[in-house]
């Protein structure tokens, strides 16, 4: 019995202890699982390059650096080609015809291959490739999973094997390829290879020197069309896969069909660049082979211009997308392609939604290496802002629903919508959506410091630990800036207000969207930015044919081809970057030819207007206007036109000196620059009392000439501002600055009932040096008498010219008050001129009567009339050609002032409109 009672005894503690630790179990599970829920995805998941020891383009916001050749410099300008000199000799003197292909070519692959991936096969690779002439390379690359991409397989290909270069086992040592990559004694060749000249750079510094590319043999010889499918269809009999190109080159061991694939787009490339080459030389037209050209440049024309074109894309530079404000363009760009006419979008609030997300999203992105697609769609973005959820539920409900219908599911399960990141950091978005935080700034410091801090959630990696130079996380020591003076206030004070000025003026979103437009018969015309393709689409001019990139083919013959232009500018892809020092932070747009004389050319010759708009930072920018204004002033005298409106006067100021002196050089000297008169005006009505006496002085005595030397008040200075100046500016001078103006209407006033209505043209009439003779005297006045209500009604009048486009207050031409004459007749061919100068035309109604409008492309601070007249002497004197000597010679100007190093290939200073 007492057994007995030992036995429960002892299963009563074991089963009791068996509960114990069954729930204290499970508590620790639950515990660690709920933990492990605030834990990084990367922490349990792990990625092939998480094994690169060596990384040239990391993901944070620091610009690339390229090889550096000369070892005794450590530091390298990141504009410049290391294999420039090389390249250029090659532009200039192309290599000696040879054949890509020696004895016959078996169209027949073998089933044999050799996959590199030691360091050992690498160098006897190397010596192999050091011993052709000529070799085939193509590239794999994988961007879903990684920020900025990288290149996971290369294939290269001589006349007798293929090999298979795993990149990712040999990422730190892929240099070993370098030598032989830029030697110009061996031709490489690719088939489109302005992205894989980019990736090699980017990835391992490995730089091409003498390419032959074969898609710019397909567009020399105008091939329906010029992918490698259709070449390899047409010459070789290979069908292929073009599927495969997005599957997962990160993968090992390969599939048997990748490999297939892989080994296709490389095997067969030297055969049909020598089918090319072949066709290529039978171009030769009859007067090539006449016996007056036997040159040999000649007669191989097309070869050795496919053979340029293919070392021009040689000369592009790897350049990182980098962003002032992380998130921003593709803020921009989400606000304009999805959201524009949705009524939610009018809130700002909404708006600053979008930016904060995009830049969490950016931010996110470079910390894990993950593509911004994989990380948050667009489409969630949009949902996201829209809706605004406030559970987790509900945010994970509403990326889903967004996600459904994207393309990005359809790359298999690669691809899960919310994404693991989206899981992991799930605690941002409630602080997001919430507004507890208020700026992107303040997104980026809080999500940065939670990820890569002392206790951040995520692991660094050599991706993501120079983001930490983005961001100061240390607290900033206020008293180092005073303790520095004054000139490091200055410094920062210019440095704070040349970002306001980038963050304002730069464009927000990419200009080129490098969409493709193909003709009916497959041939590349040009490429467009995503508007203008949805434009087509709308309008069933076209049908979608690729949607990555978008590319669209025409369902009408257009008017004309790129090469009836001689030039292929327009068939190559363009780059969001400074065309001048490649800046790709921010950039803008800018004019070679200036538009005072562009917009006067006549229809046909305004067209491929996009040759002569490239991309400038705010640097380069201000550079190249500095030198665009100082030409012209060089053309303003060499053609004998002045550039500006030379002198204003007051009008009642002009009335006394003719009545006393009569002739116009007399109101010539007495009168001020315009742009003088409302800096003058504006300074003092700004600063006049705090400002240095004897400055003050200087620009009261530029007032007081206007005004013919007499003492100046306030309301002198008012008058003065509007000088030349628009409706438009007028208006938002007097929002900004509080100015009612009423001094300069009641003084209007006043001169309008007392003084003379005649023609002179409002406070001021603008003298340009005219051939017309003036009489000494002046129109007889209409005489009134001023009352009350007169005076409303006149005041009301000019009020309602003002809106409607004069560009002085109270303007009024009362033609039926002036008088008949000669006299008359010649100060009305004055004032004319004068109206043409200040931006307004003569417009003739039904009833036969002139009336003036202002038109803002003539105004006073544009140049007047002055590009006009240039344009016009141009064209009677020289006829179309000189039009084009004249923007030649402006392409001129804008290439010595920047010495521009990245504009598109094909861009020429001697390109004919």
């Amino acid at each position: 019995m007492e057994n007995v009672e030992k036995i429960k005894f002892v299963f009563t503690v074991a089963c009791f202890a068996a509960i114990s630790f069954f729930v204290t179990t499970t508590y620790r599970r639950r515990r660690k699982q709920k933990f492990s829920a605030n834990l990084c995805y990367l922490e349990k998941e792990q990625k092939p390059q998480n094994t690169f020891k060596r990384l040239l383009a990391d993901n944070s916001y620091i610009p690339f650096k390229h090889f550096n050749r000369n070892e005794t410099h450590e530091e390298m300008s990141s504009n410049s080609h290391p294999y420039e000199q090389e390249i250029r000799a090659l532009l200039e003197k192309p290599p000696v015809e040879f054949a890509f292909v020696t004895g016959e070519f078996n169209l027949k692959m073998s089933g044999s291959h050799v996959w590199v991936e030691t360091e050992s096969q690498l160098k006897e690779l190397v010596e192999v490739l050091r011993n052709e002439r000529v070799f085939a390379v193509d590239t794999e690359q994988h961007s879903l999973r990684s920020f900025l991409g990288f290149t996971a397989l290369v294939q290269i290909s001589t006349q007798k094997e293929d090999y298979l270069v795993d990149t990712i086992a040999l990422y730190d040592v892929m240099s070993i390829l370098r030598p032989v990559f830029s030697n110009p004694s061996i031709c490489k060749v690719f088939h489109g290879a302005d992205n894989d000249v980019l990736w090699l750079q980017r990835d391992f510094h490995i730089y091409v020197v003498n390419l032959f590319d074969t898609a710019k043999a397909c567009e020399l010889l105008s091939k329906p069309h010029k992918s490698l499918a259709y070449l390899l269809e047409t010459y070789c009999g290979v069908m292929t896969n073009k599927m495969l190109q997005r599957e997962d080159w990160r993968m090992r061991p390969l599939s048997e069909e990748m490999v297939q694939y892989a080994r296709v787009d490389a095997h067969y490339l030297l055969y049909i660049a020598n089918r090319l080459a072949t066709e290529l030389k039978s171009q030769v037209t009859d007067i090539n082979l006449s016996e007056n050209s036997a040159c040999l440049d000649d007669k191989f024309h097309f070869v050795l211009e496919a053979s340029r074109r293919s070392n021009m894309v040689c000369l592009q530079l790897y350049v990182k997308e980098i962003e002032a404000s992380p998130g921003d363009s593709a803020a921009s760009s989400i606000c304009s392609r999805h959201l524009n006419g949705q009524g939610f979008l009018s809130s700002c609030e909404t708006k600053e939604l979008v930016r904060q997300l995009c830049t969490w999203r950016d931010l996110m992105a470079r910390v894990h290496d993950e593509s911004l697609r994989y990380v948050l769609s667009d489409q969630a973005i949009v949902a996201l802002a829209s809706k605004v959820p406030k559970t987790s539920k509900e945010i994970f409900d509403t990326i889903s629903e967004a996600d459904i219908n994207m393309d990005l599911l359809t790359a298999g399960s690669l691809v899960s919508s919310p994404s693991p990141i989206v899981c992991s950091h799930l605690e941002d978005f409630h602080y997001i959506l919430q507004d507890k935080l208020g700026s992107p700034d303040e997104v980026f410091e809080r999500t940065l410091q939670k990820c890569l801090g002392s206790n951040g959630s995520c692991p660094l990696s050599i991706y993501n630990y120079a983001l930490l130079s983005k961001s100061n996380l240390k607290s900033t020591n206020g008293l180092l800036v005073k303790q520095k003076g004054s000139k490091t206030e200055k410094k920062v004070g210019r440095k704070s207000s040349r970002e306001l000025f980038v963050q304002k003026f730069s464009c927000k979103s990419p200009v080129y969207h490098n969409c493709r437009i193909y003709a009916s018969d497959g041939r590349l015309l040009c490429y467009c930015d995503r508007r203008k393709l949805e434009w087509y689409l709308r309008r069933d001019l076209a049908k979608l044919i690729d949607d990555d990139p978008l590319a669209i083919m025409l369902l009408f013959e257009p008017k004309g081809r790129p090469e009836d232009e001689g030039n292929d500018f327009y068939i190559q892809s363009k780059k969001n970057i400074c065309v001048g020092c490649g800046e790709g932070n921010h950039y803008l747009r800018y004019r070679i030819i200036p538009s005072c004389y562009r917009m006067h050319f006549p229809e046909h010759l305004k067209s491929h207007r996009s040759h002569d708009i490239v991309l400038l930072c705010v640097d380069c920018h201000e550079v190249a206007h500095s030198a665009a204004e100082k030409y012209k002033k060089q053309i303003a005298s060499e053609f004998g036109i002045p550039l500006y409106v030379r002198k204003v006067l007051d009008s009642t100021q002009k009335q006394a000196i003719t009545e006393t002196s009569g002739p116009m050089e007399r109101i010539e000297e007495a009168g001020v620059s315009p742009l003088q008169l409302r800096t003058a005006a504006m300074a003092l009505l700004r600063h006049g009392p705090r400002m240095p006496a004897k400055r003050r002085e200087e620009l009261t005595l530029v007032v007081m000439k206007y005004f013919g030397g007499r003492e100046i008040s306030e309301e002198d200075l008012e008058r003065a501002l509007l000088v030349g100046m628009s409706p438009h500016e007028r208006r938002r001078l007097e929002k900004k600055r509080g100015l009612s103006f009423k001094h300069s209407k009641e003084s209007l006033l006043s001169n309008e009932t007392n003084g003379p209505s005649t023609g002179i043209i409002g406070t001021a009439a603008l003298l340009e040096t005219l051939e017309t003779d003036v009489s000494n005297g002046a129109p007889s006045p209409k005489e009134s008498e001023p009352n009350a209500e007169g005076d409303e009604i006149l005041f009301k009048e000019m009020d309602a010219c003002a809106r409607e486009g004069s560009m002085y207050s109270g303007i009024e031409v009362d033609q039926e008050t002036s008088t008949t004459g000669t006299e008359d007749q010649n100060f009305e061919r004055v004032n004319a001129c004068v109206l043409e100068n200040v931006g307004f035309e003569s417009v003739v109604t039904e009833t036969g009567n002139s009336s003036l409008k202002y038109n803002p492309k003539l105004s006073l601070l544009g140049h007047g009339p002055h590009g006009k007249q240039v344009v016009d002497y141009l064209l009677k004197e020289y006829g179309e050609d000189g039009i084009r000597q004249f923007c030649q010679r402006w392409r001129q100007v804008f290439v010595e002032a920047i010495n521009p190093r990245f504009l598109p290939a094909g861009w020429d200073v001697m390109h004919r409109l």
